[in-house]
């Protein structure tokens, strides 16, 4: 949609759910990487890099053999405020 901070809200909203918990983790980690991008687009590479890097805890594959995810996390690691666990893992992806 373009709007960051809406889509910032409404994925804090949608993780304090009670159904948060039971979708599959590959979609939480899809989510995540979504949320990401909403971060990126906030200004906010803490809180990117954050969700990716939970995102990669909780199904290593959908950051490691996804296109789109590989992206964000390239993107987010060449932000010069990005958090050195984003970092590190674009560097385990080879995208940094």
């Amino acid at each position: 949609m373009g709007d960051g901070s809406q889509a910032v809200a409404r994925h804090e909203e949608a993780i304090g759910r009670d159904g948060w918990r039971w979708l599959p983790i590959e979609h939480r980690a899809a989510h995540l990487i979504d949320a990401a991008r909403a971060y990126q687009l906030s200004n906010d590479p803490t809180n990117a890099g954050r969700v990716l890097v939970w995102a990669d805890s909780i199904a290593p594959a959908e950051i490691r053999h996804r296109p789109a995810a590989r992206d964000v996390v390239a993107q987010v690691a060449h932000d010069p405020d990005a958090p050195a666990t984003i970092i590190q893992l674009a560097i385990g992806l080879g995208v940094l």
